[in-house]
């Protein structure tokens, strides 16, 4: 390690939504005079409107700060944001992968959550250095020693002395903070002289700059008139040019091991660059990438239209959004009902309603959004090997189906004990199997093994609302598992309607079936003629509801043609109705019930 390494600090915080990370980074920027404080507003690294909307950090940000000791000796902070979202665990893990320590953020007001279990994990599975603080100790609401009790049983290895209590908002021990990463976090022990070796921990698309990648250097020296290769897709490019951010970008010519910064590639190819990758010189590549990252596997699946707009515009701003979040992964298809679209795989819930809105927000584009679905694994007939069913209108006819599995996962939550009732007859209601029931502290973690299609749609709120907010959910993927899946196929006016097909627990198709027809027999525009809305599972209609014609004097007298009584009798009518997106948006409250 040389001398320059031994007054660097790479590190991140990392804490469950809501408590007080984005202020905390804000204080470290404010106290460290990175920014002025005419340049200071609130969650200065949220630069997502999203983020500032939702209160949470959805893409990882890095700033190089500078803290002056009591000896008047200089260190460098890199400070690396992570988000706090149950759905954004991936962004969390390859924020860690940039540091040498993290700062375990826990609300005294809230005490240790689900997600502060899961993010601690993934610090000590890392073997990161963690400093555990204590924020929120001036909120009247705090519960200060109760939260270190907490905190204690978290860790063994954790002491009383060894937990800082701060307020984030006005300042209050953020001192000690900057204290405790100079003496408790470990230097960088890169070799400067060695064949260059960096991370790419974060993308995004610049339309003028082509891809900007966030690295993080372990070993050699990086000069901005460099070439360099991308390890996983084997690109070359010429640096256009590199510095760091401070929090804006800072042009540098040099950046050396243990350093963050930021390269400009000029690639405007949007997949070229994969987050994880490793980076080193062209003409003097290191044998082997980095270990640790991977490939992160969307948990729920939904088809992204426009809507109002052109199916060109919605491929741009996809492409620039799924270079600038490496866990949406998306690929064209085409609807008979809605024509052109993407097929999109998300992290969850929340992370497909932030792509939405980014979509809204960054583009100017208005999309319709099928329902959710999982991944299925489908064995059937004469076939040696499970297919895998990421869109339920590939799901295959019901005679040919030996066996379906679909994905479990373990759903953890941490709630007051005079919760538990409650709680477990949410997880048991949503087909949910008790795993494991431990104590921190005073508060309760419970596991359950659940499958991914009954936590994707609204799980989380009803968790919220059973518990009054008090409980709390993180998620890993466990197995799958078989299960008595049928597809229930909508059609209208005796037309199948693709859009509307999806997979369901045969315990749930004669209600939901029902309850649907119902209220699409409201939402789907009318006709001159009376339109029948049916249900259709196993090739058997378990519903129906009648769309009212649009003028009863018109209607009446409508008789329809042979060739339309011909097509509907071979099953081959094409639906020619315009759905509104309050049609899925339906669909998606019937099963979150």
């Amino acid at each position: 390690m040389s001398n320059r390494q031994a007054f660097i600090r790479n590190f991140a915080i990392i804490a469950h939504i809501d408590h007080g990370k984005s202020t905390l980074a804000d204080r470290i920027m404010e106290m460290t005079n990175t920014v002025s404080e005419r340049e200071t507003q609130a969650q200065l690294l949220d630069d997502l409107s999203v983020e500032k909307a939702h209160g949470v950090t959805v893409k990882s940000r890095t700033v190089r700060n500078y803290y002056l000791d009591e000896t008047g000796t200089e260190y460098q902070y890199n400070l690396i944001d992570t988000p706090g979202h149950v759905d954004f665990n991936y962004e969390v893990s390859r924020s860690l992968s940039a540091t040498d320590g993290v700062l375990l953020l826990v609300d005294a007001t809230k005490g240790v959550q689900a997600q502060t279990v899961a993010n601690y994990r993934l610090a000590k599975a890392a073997n990161l250095t963690i400093i555990p603080i204590v924020n929120k100790i001036d909120n009247l609401a705090a519960e200060v020693d109760k939260t270190i009790e907490e905190l204690l049983d978290l860790d063994e290895s954790f002491t009383e002395a060894d937990i800082l209590k701060i307020s984030a908002k006005s300042g209050l021990g953020v001192d000690a903070v900057l204290a405790a990463i100079r003496d408790r976090i470990p230097a960088p022990q890169g070799d400067e002289t060695a064949n260059l070796k960096a991370l790419v921990f974060d993308s995004k698309f610049d339309p003028y700059k082509g891809v900007i990648v966030q690295v993080r250097l372990f070993d050699g020296e990086l000069k901005s008139s460099d070439n360099v290769l991308f390890m996983a897709n084997n690109i070359k490019s010429q640096i256009k040019e590199m510095g760091v951010f401070s929090p804006l970008m800072t042009p540098l010519t040099t950046l050396k091991a243990g350093d963050v910064g930021f390269l400009v590639t000029g690639i405007k190819d949007a997949r070229a660059v994969r987050v994880g990758d490793t980076i080193t010189l062209a003409n003097r590549p290191v044998a082997d990438p980095l270990p640790g990252y991977e490939d992160v596997e969307p948990m729920v699946y939904a088809g992204l239209y426009p809507r109002g707009s052109e199916f060109k515009d919605l491929k741009i701003g996809i492409e620039k959004l799924g270079l600038n979040d490496a866990a949406f992964q998306f690929e064209p298809e085409q609807s008979e009902a809605l024509g052109m679209g993407f097929r999109g795989g998300f992290l969850g819930i929340f992370h497909l309603q932030i792509i939405r809105e980014r979509l809204q927000e960054e583009f100017g584009l208005d999309v319709l959004t099928t329902m959710p679905n999982s991944t299925y694994r489908v064995t059937v007939k004469n076939e040696s090997e499970p297919i895998y069913v990421e869109n339920p209108i590939q799901f295959p006819d019901y005679g040919q189906i030996v066996k379906v599995e679909e994905p479990f996962m373990l759903a953890k939550m941490t709630l007051p004990n005079e919760m538990l009732n409650d709680i477990m007859r949410l997880a048991e209601g949503r087909r949910g199997e008790l795993v494991d029931l431990a104590t921190i502290g005073s508060m309760l973690m419970v596991t359950y093994r659940m499958p991914i299609s009954e936590i994707a749609y609204d799980f989380f709120n009803e968790l919220k609302s059973a518990s009054h907010g008090f409980a709390t959910l993180s998620t890993e993927f466990d197995q799958y598992q078989e299960s008595d899946l049928v597809r229930i196929d909508i059609a209208v006016d005796y037309a199948k309607v693709d859009a509307l097909t999806f997979v369901m627990h045969r315990s749930k198709v004669d209600r939901v079936g029902t309850e649907i027809v119902g209220k699409l027999k409201d939402l789907i525009p009318r006709k001159l003629q009376s339109m029948p809305v049916q249900a259709i599972v196993e090739g058997r209609a378990i519903a129906r509801a009648d769309v009212p014609p649009l003028r009863k004097a018109q209607a009446s007298g409508a008789k329809v043609s042979k060739k339309q009584q011909q097509l509907r009798r071979q099953g081959q009518k094409k639906s020619d109705i315009e759905l509104p997106q309050a049609v899925f948006d339906a669909i998606l409250d019937m099963n979150s019930n």
